[in-house]
């Protein structure tokens, strides 16, 4: 079958004219044609046309040479407007002693009035001003020279951070807090480089450009009338300091938000912030899950205007859309979704054709036949570009209203979607695809645990649909696998919850049949969606689409990972690219089931590179596809409805879309994504520490998942709760770091512990403020090793200090869970 209304032929590709240059004069302009609006940086650049870097540089430079000269003025942010009514479009600072053409001042006042400008009398200003703007040595004024870079830090610990250049292709360069002018996660700066350490270059903020987000989460500590917040983010390398008048109605120990309103000139002073948003006591599930929320930026409500658009849409499907529709409805269709869902994105539908193959629909919500570009909910759903999932509550993309009503494919409902439809036969082979917008009625909402049960004994209602499925889907996963798709997989932790949150139980969510059937007709979806766009057009530029892209792993990280198998005894070939999946799949195989599986699993899927969205149809290596979106989720991710879009645009025969917009777009959801997987994993820690203060003092049995110079972390087997054991708690040696060969060793006793080695622990503590867990090793070796070991410790402490210091002596063989707990160490 071929797809609805099939697109026209590119014309022939037109010779792109130069780029329009970008003056002084044409920013002004922007501002004095309208006098009373705020423009952002962004506004500016469409309004003027820029489409490269350099021209975005010159604006930025023109900017800031207008605020000088005070014809602007800086709001927040990067929102400007004009200065006032008199401002005049100035170029040229007048000569010393000159008078301006409009105010006739002085220049000596008129350099106050720059000043001003510069640094502001409006706190706002100031505080910007003051976030940063200042220079390493004496003069005040940003270098702009060649040894200069522009980039955006990240975070790496409290001690430095490194800053990755705009310029791709350039190595990261590390700063080091002290010279970070208090530049927080994603603010952009200009570094001043000076040489490099360690092989890698290094340098020195000399200017913030743009603040990202000027707020910092954490637990407030009075002192008098004076309050001090120590952020929660363990990266971060300065307290707030918080006036008396600043602190609202928050106490000692609460968890709250401040925004930093001044940021020191010196580094060893600390900024002063407003508590603006106060959690309660820490320690307790809404504050502690409130201030994650608000530790990553997430929003805890949609504004009014986003609600009322919402609330406004009609829930009538009108005849005459419903006309323009394929009609599904009397086709047997139905979900498959978590039983304590409530958005359901996606629809299955099966008919068996007269030639013996199988129709199957794939039918997913057309969101974006409700959010309109233009519109509250579209700008919403754009800038929070995906659903994020806490462990006791979700923040939608879009309001309750549409996730959870008019989007959601409820049983026994009308709904319009958007669908591929594919005809397949029963070994899984694929004849005929279509794509367009569908009308459905879904006959059944099943839970996994009852599509499950039907694959399991083949009875209840609609067996022989789900079990014709999940045929198919296992012919077609066995293709993929064929064709080099990877089979690591996360473990996915669980909760179970009491009413007010608190964690009753923690288990490791089981993936059977009924979700691998689901997620292989999402795939196949996905990826001939991808497919059918990029086939659209058989020359570059190929026509624009959002693509989910996984480049292949570096072979350096390949051969790294390589060497650490082979510490457990695994020989893995990964020097020929093409057999790097068939090993990793041997391995995966090799390992299930033994104590170094999550281990290593995990270490495969770091060692991989991170999947992004990106108009570069540059393929999905995990997946082994050539090509693939992401088309199935549009309830909770704004790619997919970006995916929507495009493909509704192509069937209707449109011209091909510009790319940069759509990139920036790929970029935003890329960071959002990575984002709300830091906020999930947050959320989990926090939880599975709040489970384990209540298990002080029981033992459970873990693996050895992480080593440092301070301690090893060991998992737990049965909960995936991580901890650290402390090396200097460690009874019955001294243990020091083999940083080479991935284990520690006892200097006396020469004992070795090294990864994915099974051991016992005993919970000593559950720091819920700090979401930290200590362990201690329980001894459980033999009665004689322990008496033996505690012989020659007594020998040690009664010797000579001489034959003390060069004995070296100590029990070299023993077990290989630990010394005693509670005996003496050796130093």
């Amino acid at each position: 079958m071929e797809p609805t209304n099939p697109p026209r032929p590119a014309r022939a590709k037109r010779e792109q004219p130069a780029p329009a240059p970008i003056t002084q004069e044409l920013v002004l302009r922007a501002f004095t044609d309208n006098p009373d609006k705020v423009l952002a940086y962004r506004q500016l650049s469409r309004r003027l046309g820029v489409t490269t870097k350099q021209q975005r540089e010159e604006i930025f430079g023109y900017l800031k040479k207008l605020r000088q000269l005070g014809a602007i003025t800086l709001l927040q942010n990067d929102e400007y407007r004009l200065a006032d009514a008199s401002a005049a479009p100035a170029t040229e600072q007048p000569a010393k002693g000159k008078k301006t053409a409009k105010s006739g001042a002085p220049a000596s006042q008129l350099a106050s009035h720059e000043r001003a400008a510069e640094f502001g009398q409006d706190p706002i200003v100031h505080r910007r001003r003051e976030a940063g703007f200042d220079y390493v040595g004496g003069d005040s004024r940003p270098s702009r020279d060649a040894n200069t870079i522009i980039g955006t830090v990240d975070l790496a610990t409290a001690n430095f951070a490194f800053v990755i250049p705009e310029a791709e292709g350039s190595d990261d360069i590390r700063v080091f807090t002290d010279q970070l002018k208090f530049a927080l996660q994603g603010d952009v700066v200009r570094v001043r480089m000076r040489g490099s350490r360690d092989g890698r270059p290094v340098g020195d903020v000399v200017e913030v450009l743009k603040r990202q987000r000027p707020e910092v989460v954490g637990r407030l500590q009075v002192q008098g009338t004076l309050g001090f917040v120590k952020p929660d983010n363990r990266k971060m390398y300065f307290d707030v300091f918080v006036p008396p008048h600043a602190l609202g109605d928050a106490r000692n120990g609460d968890k709250v938000l401040v925004r930093i309103v001044e940021f020191p000139e010196d580094s060893n002073r600390q900024p002063t912030g407003e508590v603006v948003r106060n959690f309660g006591q820490a320690g307790g599930n809404e504050a502690e899950i409130n201030a994650i929320m608000a530790e990553f930026g997430l929003p805890f409500e949609f504004p009014s205007e986003v609600e009322e658009e919402s609330e406004a849409i009609s829930d009538v499907i009108p005849e005459s859309e419903v006309a323009l529709r394929r009609d599904f409805r009397n086709i047997t269709t139905f979900t498959i979704d978590p039983a304590d869902a409530k958005d359901f994105d996606d629809a299955l539908s099966i008919e068996k054709l007269e030639n013996g193959n199988w129709e199957i629909g794939v039918h997913i919500a057309d969101v974006t036949h409700y959010v309109r570009p233009n519109t509250e909910l579209e700008r919403e759903g754009k800038h929070r570009a995906t659903s994020v999932y806490l462990v006791d509550r979700v923040i939608p993309m879009l309001p309750e209203r549409l996730s959870n009503g008019l989007c959601s494919l409820r049983p026994n409902e009308d709904k319009l979607t958007f669908s591929a439809v594919f005809e397949l036969d029963e070994a899984g082979k694929l004849y005929e695809s279509w794509f367009g917008k569908t009308v459905i009625h879904s006959d059944r909402r099943f839970s996994y645990e009852d599509a499950q049960e039907r694959i399991e004994n083949g009875e209840g209602d609609y067996a022989e649909e789900v079990n014709t499925l999940n045929g198919i889907a296992k012919k077609l996963h066995a293709q993929r696998f064929k064709q080099g798709a990877i089979s690591f997989e996360t473990q996915e932790v669980k909760f179970r919850l009491a009413p007010d949150g608190k964690p009753l139980g923690v288990f490791v969510k089981e993936r059977k049949d009924a979700h691998k059937m689901i997620e292989e007709f999402m795939l196949l979806a996905n990826r001939k969606v991808a497919e059918f766009v990029f086939n659209l057009k058989k020359t570059k530029p190929r026509y624009t689409m959002v693509y989910r892209t996984h480049d292949a792993p570096e072979p350096e990280r390949l051969q790294n990972f390589a060497l650490f198998a082979q510490k457990f005894g695994y020989t893995l070939k990964l020097d020929n690219p093409k057999k790097v999946s068939t090993e990793l799949n041997t391995l995966s195989e090799e390992v299930m089931g033994k104590p170094e599986q999550n281990v290593l699993q995990g270490l495969a899927i770091r060692t991989m590179s991170k999947a992004i969205y990106s108009t570069e149809p540059l393929g999905h290596f995990g997946l082994a596809f050539a090509h693939y979106s992401h088309f199935t989720s549009p309830i909770r991710r704004y790619p997919d409805m970006m995916a929507h879009r495009l493909l509704e645009h192509y069937l209707l025969g449109g011209k091909n879309v510009p790319v940069e917009p759509v990139e920036d777009e790929c970029k935003h959801s890329s960071a959002r994504e990575k984002l709300a997987a830091n906020a999930e994993r947050a959320s989990i820690k926090f939880k599975q520490v709040e489970f384990m203060a209540d298990e002080i003092g029981n033992v459970f049995k873990g693996v050895v998942s992480g080593l440092t110079e301070r301690g090893m972390y060991i998992e737990i087997e049965s909960n995936k709760c991580e901890g650290m054991v402390r090396l200097s708690d460690i009874p019955g040696d001294t243990f020091e770091l083999d940083k080479d060969n991935y284990r520690i060793v006892g200097r006396g006793s020469k004992r070795i512990i090294q990864f994915g080695d099974e051991l016992e622990v005993v919970v000593k503590s559950a720091n819920l403020l700090d979401r930290t867990i200590d362990f201690d090793l329980v001894d459980n070796r033999p009665d004689d090793v322990k008496r033996r070991e505690a012989e020659e410790r007594k020998a040690q402490r009664n010797a000579p200090r001489g034959y003390r210091e060069h004995s070296g002596g100590g029990h070299k063989g023993g077990g290989s869970k630990g010394g005693p707990k509670g005996g003496n160490r050796r130093r």
